[in-house]
């Protein structure tokens, strides 16, 4: 049992090490040495075994001594590279912060969860500066989406590392940040569940940005139930306060505009297979046409992205320098284009987010939402990182249907209902409107077990 550790839920993880089956210094002892002896090492890019080890001797004494945290306590968690951790540089994917100052503090998640018992194992890869939906990283290397058997996939991005490190059972539980789609882009590419919360819900101080009006955070982990309990902890709650929502009567909105426009066909199956288990379950299905959806692309042709807009303004000085030369070229290329909007059009894009968002809370009601996480699997590597042309139209159409849900505001629960192409997964995305994390979360603890049907 002991050999996989990090293969299992947190939940059951928690079970054996409360019960004392097993000791928070033999699992982190295992996890590194599962790590270890994995092929494939761009899924990390720090590993912080002396502080783990540290915590994890901690979480036993107190576990000898009845002094337990509670729920999590001695559970081995992995950080996205763009979360602070005391002493060590916040790197964000990129070569050119490596030599900055030692983080002073943790990130006020990252404290949070020590203070509930957690143990960091280290800071996982992503794509640099959080920018990319796919996970192609040129400095660190791209870690290989582990359910690909025919030739290497992208892991998804920009939680990339958090992704694969879940799914291959390295860790059970990883923390990603969520601008566009990069906690459920990976989850629904790597066949895990990935819950974005509404942007503000959780502590953003010593957070790497990439665009605060859009940046959220998020677990990548085995379970919904996995994810409720660490978002109680990441908001300093003891114990969680979800309650599971019945299915029978519940009200699905399913999206006829954009979300299915060019989907491959194996997703679009598994997507309405799983909607048909839900149906059969109790749940009622409307479909309808949400007009903010076009009304979005439409402002993003007309002004530019919000995210590219945020992201130049935080790094036009690092653009104008050598360290340009350093990055990522495509990044480059991406974040430049941030400079056409003006502050005119940047003004304007938030009126007009400001009036989309109550526009669709109006239409959505107390409804939640579902369409296909992302509308293909995970495409191979190398093509992409030979092609820019194409690297940027699959990393759009990548982005595409998560995106919405952070311009709307929205939070988001992907959870594997099947695959497509080639056997790899797909994710069916649970969406409600801002600051209904509770209901989302609630639904999706009973919607986890039907839509997965037998997806393992």
């Amino acid at each position: 049992m002991s050999k996989s550790y990090g293969a299992m839920s947190v939940a059951q993880l928690s079970v054996l090490i409360q019960g004392g089956a097993a000791d928070p210094v033999d699992v982190a002892e295992v996890v590194f040495g599962t790590i270890a002896d994995y092929a494939d090492k761009a899924v990390f890019t720090t590993l912080t075994e002396s502080r783990a080890m540290e915590e994890a001797r901690a979480s036993s004494k107190r576990l000898r001594e009845g002094r337990s945290l509670g729920l999590l306590d001695g559970i081995p968690i992995a950080w996205k590279d763009l979360f602070d951790m005391e002493g060590l540089a916040t790197t964000a994917g990129s070569v050119v912060l490596a030599g900055d100052a030692p983080a002073k503090r943790d990130a006020a998640v990252v404290a949070l969860l020590r203070q509930a018992g957690m143990v960091a194992i280290g800071r996982t890869n992503m794509s640099e500066f959080a920018f990319s939906g796919l996970g192609i990283n040129p400095h660190y290397g791209t870690p290989v989406n582990p359910r690909g058997t025919d030739l290497p996939r992208i892991p998804g991005g920009s939680s990339s590392g958090a992704g694969v490190a879940v799914a291959t059972g390295l860790v059970p539980v990883a923390m990603g940040t969520d601008t566009g789609g990069s906690v459920r882009i990976p989850a629904a590419f790597n066949g895990i569940v990935g819950y974005k919360a509404t942007r503000g819900r959780h502590a953003m101080d010593g957070v790497y940005p990439l665009a605060k009006s859009l940046d959220s955070l998020g677990p990548l982990c085995r379970s919904v139930r996995d994810a409720v309990w660490i978002d109680a902890a990441m908001r300093g709650r003891i114990a969680p306060d979800v309650v599971e929502r019945p299915l029978q009567g519940l009200e699905l909105l399913v999206p006829e505009n954009i979300v299915f426009d060019g989907a491959e066909p194996g997703v679009v199956a598994a997507f309405e297979t799983g909607l048909e288990r839900l149906q059969r379950a109790g749940v009622h299905v409307a479909r309808a046409v949400i007009p903010a959806f076009d009304a979005i692309f439409d402002l993003m042709t007309r002004y530019g992205p919000l995210v590219t807009a945020e992201a130049f303004a935080l790094h036009h000085e690092r653009l104008a320098g050598p360290d340009a030369d350093r990055m990522d070229h495509r990044v480059v290329m991406r974040t430049r284009l941030g400079s056409r909007t003006t502050l005119a059009d940047y003004l304007a894009i938030l009126e007009a987010r400001k009036r989309m968002i109550a526009d669709v809370e109006r239409l959505v009601g107390d409804r939640l939402l579902a369409f296909p996480t992302v509308a293909h699997v995970a495409p191979p590597i190398g093509p992409l990182e030979g092609d820019d042309e194409l690297f940027f139209a699959t990393n759009n159409k990548t982005l595409r249907n998560t995106a919405l849900g952070n311009f709307l505001d929205w939070c988001g629960v992907s959870i594997p209902c099947g695959t497509g192409a080639s056997g790899m997964p797909v994710g069916l995305l649970l969406s409600a409107t801002a600051r209904r994390d509770e209901a989302l979360l609630g639904v999706a603890l009973a919607a986890e077990p039907v839509v997965r049907g037998d997806f393992a």
